[in-house]
């Protein structure tokens, strides 16, 4: 099948995550790069995507032209990247569904429950795929994980332990650092800080080796740094919709932790426990025995995990590649729909507008709680 023709709004000249998507999207062959909308600045995001290698005609100045323009072609995006600021997330998203193309979004989706509801229903009455950016979830230990829990080797889940911390936001010295200040200012940030920003990729990723989602929480936020509105310490206490327990701890003032996204899963019959910093081990205790290190890319792993492989077993993969299964997954869906076939979603692995829709339900409830003393407070999913 041919090459299927993909854009990309935001991720401009020096940022991080459109360097990422860039490479992501074109590791498997599967995508090519043939629009874009790169900058807030008309002329900079014109002459950046022609830089890139766009031609003249699909390097936009803006989103809205990028719309108009692709929505008549005949080659038009197979798929359409959004990596903007959060709070232009919900607008962009609903545009570009409403006339019938695919998304990816970065996370958050959007910046309330009510605004992630809405392209729930969206998604659901145009038919098109719309993906959120948990790009965690693509670690192949991460997808042995899942395959282990869904095939009874833990037996049935009864608690697990999330964290996803770093101490980069620890000095109070970058108080007016504007790459920091944003993030605790609740007019640019929403309810939540620290845990809208870290926490809910601990909690996807939970959510997506579980099989479980959130069904209602108690959380604690403090703000330790002083002037900041919003939390940068999170602890929340979970309760899932098949029976797990669950603690999340997301902090960013843990200085000497860098990355710090982890997940333990504790069942009747043995745990689990992964590291995103040592992402090609996944320890396996089952009970009344030692424990296993399981290596990516070893013979008798799950077919998930073999197909999120890249390289021999003991090399390093790391983020790119497991972010770039989610381009994979999403391609797959994209071939089957172009020849008429229906693929399971379960299957496809890739985060979906539902997911987005738990996190915003999750970051409502906690802050929620936060505020009323840490009661337990129900998700709205409804």
């Amino acid at each position: 099948m041919a090459k299927l023709n993909w854009g990309i709004i935001g991720g401009g000249e020096g940022s991080q995550i459109g360097l990422a998507h860039r490479m992501c999207s074109a590791l498997d062959d599967k995508f090519q790069f043939r629009a874009g909308a790169m900058d807030v600045d008309p002329v900079k995001a014109c002459e950046y995507g022609t830089r890139l290698g766009l031609e003249p005609d699909r390097a936009y100045g803006s989103w809205q032209d990028m719309l108009a323009a692709e929505k008549i072609r005949e080659d038009r995006l197979d798929l359409v990247t959004i990596a903007t600021p959060n709070s232009t997330h919900f607008e962009i998203t609903k545009a570009f569904l409403e006339n019938g193309f695919n998304v990816l979004c970065e996370k958050p989706m959007t910046m309330t429950l009510d605004e992630a509801k809405e392209i729930v229903a969206l998604q659901a009455k145009t038919g098109q795929i719309c993906a959120v950016n948990y790009g965690y979830s693509g670690y192949p230990m991460v997808r042995q994980m899942r395959e282990m829990v869904r095939n009874g080797d833990l037996g049935a889940v009864r608690s697990f332990v999330a964290e996803f911390s770093h101490g980069f936001h620890a000095d109070a010295a970058d108080a007016d650092n504007p790459r920091v200040r944003w993030r605790y200012d609740p007019k640019q940030a929403g309810v939540s800080a620290q845990f809208a920003d870290c926490g809910i990729h601990a909690l996807h990723l939970a959510s997506f080796v579980l099989g479980q989602n959130p069904k209602k929480v108690s959380a604690d936020f403090a703000a330790c740094v002083p002037g900041r509105e919003l939390e940068d310490d999170a602890l929340v206490a979970l309760r899932m919709d098949q029976g797990a327990v669950g603690r999340l701890w997301s902090s960013s003032i843990a200085i000497g932790r860098m990355h710090g996204l982890t997940l333990q899963v504790f069942g009747e019959k043995g745990g689990l426990r992964w590291a995103q910093e040592q992402p090609n081990q996944l320890y396996w205790n089952p009970i009344n025995q030692s424990v296993q290190i399981l290596e990516r890319g070893q013979a008798g792993l799950s077919d998930a995990s073999i197909d999120a492989s890249r390289l021999t077993i003991g090399h390093a993969e790391g983020a790119p590649v497991a972010f770039a299964n989610i381009y994979k997954s999403i391609a797959k869906d994209i071939e089957a729909r172009k020849l008429g076939l229906s693929l399971d979603q379960n299957e496809l692995g890739y985060p979906t507008a539902f997911d987005g829709m738990v996190s915003m339900a999750a970051i409502d409830a906690a802050a929620k709680s936060a505020t009323a003393a840490s009661a337990w407070t129900e998700l709205d999913l409804n």
